[in-house]
């Protein structure tokens, strides 16, 4: 589903943050990853999707997603892709402060020329049942957190990369979102990346992988919590 070849991004002026990565992910998995503070995850999932430009030196095209090469598409038609095939749960949000809650969810659909019903079933699956009508300002972080989940779900994407997708909720709201997550990459066939310091959310996936300065790791190949939830 998802192919890492030989990825690798500087800092400007030369020093590798990430080198030589080599991965592949497969769709109906939900994959964490795991590691220390600034050694990369974050951009790793930006360079998957594209929001960042990987080094050149190693390999022409080393982010493929179900075959199509991400550096070889020009600007409209990775947009397109990501619009069309991705869902993306950001630490800081990006919860449209001008959008109601069922606006900010219905974005994807509307993007991609889909039904809109959809949106208010995401809406109560986060547990947001009633909020519809509510804007960003009233929220809680936790909230709009879970808005940003559910409108990175809402559109069924092959594709979802979430950066620590659980940072601002409660051990008992954090489960039950994992679950839903879980729940959704199954049923679509889609594959999921979580970045995340959390013990007990990379124990809620398929695998956990370790990145550190010499590449990607397997720490847990299946993970007993998760098979418990399928």
């Amino acid at each position: 589903m998802l192919e890492l070849h030989h990825l690798s991004k500087s800092y400007p002026g030369g020093k590798p943050l990430i080198k030589d990565l080599n991965w592949r992910f497969k769709a109906g998995e939900l994959v964490a990853i795991m590691g220390d503070s600034g050694v990369g995850k974050s951009t790793l999932l930006n360079l998957i999707a594209g929001l960042e430009p990987p080094d050149a030196d190693l390999e022409e095209h080393p982010i493929r997603i179900n075959g199509v090469a991400m550096s070889a598409l020009d600007d409209d038609a990775a947009t397109r892709l990501r619009r069309a095939s991705m869902g993306f749960i950001f630490q800081a949000f990006h919860v449209l402060p001008h959008l109601t809650l069922l606006q900010n969810i219905a974005l994807p659909l509307l993007l991609n020329g889909l039904p809109q019903q959809r949106s208010q079933e995401m809406l109560e699956a986060v547990g947001l049942i009633g909020r519809g009508h509510d804007f960003p300002h009233q929220l809680s972080g936790g909230e709009m957190q879970r808005v940003a989940i559910a409108r990175a779900l809402v559109h069924r994407p092959a594709l979802v990369l979430a950066d620590e997708p659980t940072g601002n909720l409660d051990p008992d709201t954090a489960h039950a979102i994992l679950a839903l997550l879980r729940r959704e990459i199954k049923a679509s066939n889609a594959c999921a990346i979580m970045v995340t310091h959390s013990q007990a959310a990379a124990a809620m996936a398929d695998r956990t992988l370790t990145l550190d300065k010499n590449g990607l790791h397997l720490k847990t190949t299946v993970n007993p919590i998760a098979q418990t939830i399928d």
